[in-house]
């Protein structure tokens, strides 16, 4: 291996067809849902079906304002198939740390003088720097689309929308990574980070149900960056800062975790 970034590089080298297929998946996503909404935003035929559904199911899917072109984005992209298809690639990428310790490679690469916070670093930033290439994309397919879609976007908020996004798969990814450096298993790796994604989803959509029930928007990730629809009324900078700030953390933590236990071959 080179002496600079070495496993970086070679992760990221190794991983293009995944980062590929994963834009191509976006890009066909966006293109699926953005060019309907000249037909479909305002019309009396999407209210009415609005209408129909249940009040609470309406506003956890952030259905109340699909009318408008910030709305119809934030719910059919950014806050569901977008936060979807994000949060299962981080769960697939930050779980590389513990598919490389059952694997047998961790311990290989460290025999070649690696050290093993700098194992896990590189590979929370070769993790971090494909999630920014993909909301980047992202952003720039809806920056394109905003036009021809009519969908009246302010380009500073699509901006924010994407690192809003990034950010929550980022800190789903590096709560894999901690798991996986602190346990080796795979499975751990990949139930947490889902886990942490999944719990963040309802506990904001349970906050949405009652006001009784809004404190838990201050212990789900989810709400911290889409609390507020970051396309309508700007991203909110607390939360955003919050989000990247935990998921910095986690990564940092994952090579404290990985430093301080024994590496199984």
């Amino acid at each position: 291996m080179g002496s600079i970034l070495p496993v970086f590089r070679r992760s990221i080298r190794e991983s293009w067809r995944s980062v590929l297929g994963w834009t191509i998946g976006i890009a066909a996503v966006l293109s699926l849902y953005l060019p309907l909404y000249p037909s479909l935003g305002g019309s009396d035929q999407l209210q009415g079906l609005i209408d129909a559904m249940p009040k609470q199911l309406v506003e956890t899917l952030g259905y109340d304002q699909i009318a408008s072109g910030a709305g119809y984005t934030e719910s059919t992209f950014y806050g569901l198939m977008g936060f979807l298809l994000l949060t299962i690639t981080a769960v697939l990428w930050g779980s590389a740390l513990a598919a490389a310790e059952e694997g047998g490679r961790a311990e290989l690469d460290l025999a070649h003088g690696i050290g093993r916070s700098q194992y896990a670093l590189e590979t929370a930033l070769s993790v971090l720097v494909r999630l920014l290439w993909l909301g980047a994309f992202a952003g720039l397919v809806i920056w394109a689309m905003n036009g021809p879609a009519e969908l009246e976007l302010e380009p500073v908020r699509i901006i924010g929308a994407s690192a809003a996004l990034t950010g929550l798969a980022f800190l789903t990814a590096a709560a894999a990574l901690l798991a996986g450096a602190a346990t080796g298993r795979r499975a751990w790796a990949t139930g947490i980070g889902a886990g942490i994604a999944v719990l963040g989803y309802i506990l904001h959509a349970l906050a949405k149900q009652s006001s009784d029930l809004e404190w838990l928007n201050a212990v789900s990730p989810y709400s911290w960056v889409f609390g507020q629809s970051p396309l309508a009324e700007g991203v909110d900078l607390g939360g955003l800062a919050l989000t990247w700030g935990v998921g910095l953390v986690l990564a940092a933590a994952s090579a404290l975790a990985l430093r301080g236990r024994d590496l199984r071959g």
